[in-house]
């Protein structure tokens, strides 16, 4: 059974055009809990200010409780997009060139079997062009490769990403330096390295400085390296480890780091996508090759990878952009359009099923579809 959240004081107004889709969303967001034996799942849509919330299932299965209406989750690899961001300011503060070396920033550190710091660039990072090999395994999708790190054996270690980094760094290159586009979380880990020989101070203080407080985004936060709880109302997190799903909430996400470390509100990430587009962060120059993005070949509707942000083709001809983020025990999806629609779906397991990862954007495709 799905419940409504709560109206907000902002919510008290007469009907608008925020409201539209709510019925549809919510059997959406019904179905999918249902269909795919999730634990829960909410979804947030701001439009001119106002929000409203919608849960299905259970934030907490042992009590039968909802997500609640303000809950904190784990937005994973949303994080990237505030790296991102924080290194396009540094951009357009002189302080970098995006199609400088890497090598110019951290000299002696980006190097390894086919990998080469002085042919790698800050764009390379930020758009996965580098050929840089993963560090998560997890990323990949099967057993763990020499030099990658277990996720579930990593849960209660606070990790060095700088070794982790230099262990990553031993595997051979996946590819040329802007051949093509792959995925690696090591991208995001060098990017705050980055950020932090130019700046002095962590990438956490960085992005709490440069976007959190401007923005009053006062429940999104990068955890300290030995913090292990989430801070505020958060539903439980779940994952299933050989065959048994466990209470996963609890976890040391250094080993994260800057490529999905963060903790978030649904209403919080459409406050902080909607400012960016908007212009908010960045100057027009740095904000449009941020949207620069690659094609990806991937089926279905058109998706794109810029620096640090996915544009993506919904269902109804809209364009959205957005990022999204997996982590144990949480997955995050969403996105604004240009009409200044915003929704963030959460649901507190990692779907097994593929088809179940493309059904939490399928809520997030009709939530930003949706039209008076």
């Amino acid at each position: 059974m799905a419940t409504a959240g709560g109206p907000t004081a902002s919510d008290r107004a007469e009907p608008g055009p925020i409201d539209a889709g709510r019925a549809e969303v919510i059997t959406a967001l019904e179905w999918l809990v249902e269909g795919y034996q999730l634990p829960g799942a909410q979804v947030v849509v701001t439009e001119n200010g106002r929000d409203w919330t919608a849960s299905a299932g259970a934030g907490n299965l042992e009590h039968g409780t909802p997500f609640p209406d303000d809950a904190r989750v784990r937005i994973g690899s949303n994080t990237k997009t505030f790296v991102a961001t924080v290194m396009l300011q540094l951009v357009a503060e002189g302080k970098v060139e995006l199609d400088a070396p890497v090598e110019r920033y951290l000299p002696g550190v980006v190097h390894g079997p086919g990998i080469d710091g002085n042919r790698i660039t800050i764009r390379n990072l930020l758009q996965h062009t580098s050929g840089i090999p993963e560090y998560a395994a997890e990323e990949s999708g099967v057993a763990p490769k020499p030099g990658q790190l277990d996720s579930h054996q990593m849960r209660w270690v606070a990790t060095d990403m700088a070794e982790v980094v230099r262990t990553a760094l031993t595997a051979p290159a996946d590819f040329e330096p802007g051949a093509q586009w792959a995925y690696s979380n090591t991208n995001y880990a060098l990017a705050a390295m980055v950020i932090e020989q130019l700046t002095g101070a962590s990438i956490g203080a960085e992005i709490a400085h440069r976007i959190l407080e401007p923005l009053g985004l006062r429940d999104t936060y990068y955890p300290d390296p030995d913090e292990t709880d989430i801070r505020g109302p958060h539903p439980v997190g779940y994952s299933k480890i050989d065959g048994t799903l466990i209470d996963y909430t609890s976890q040391n996400v250094s080993w994260a780091g800057a490529a999905g470390a963060m903790v978030g509100t649904g209403a919080d990430l459409n406050r902080f996508f909607t400012a960016l587009l908007d212009g908010e962060l960045l100057p027009p120059e740095q904000l449009t090759e941020m949207k620069h993005s690659i094609p990806l070949e991937v089926p279905g509707p058109r998706i794109g990878y810029g620096l640090g942000l996915i544009y993506r083709e919904l269902s109804c001809g809209k364009g959205s952009w957005g990022h999204g983020g997996d982590i144990d025990g949480f997955e995050t999806r969403g996105g604004v359009t240009s009409d200044g629609r915003s929704v963030t779906v959460s649901v507190n397991q990692i779907p097994e099923a593929s088809e179940g990862m493309a059904d939490v954007m399928r809520v997030v495709d009709a939530a930003l579809c949706a039209t008076t």
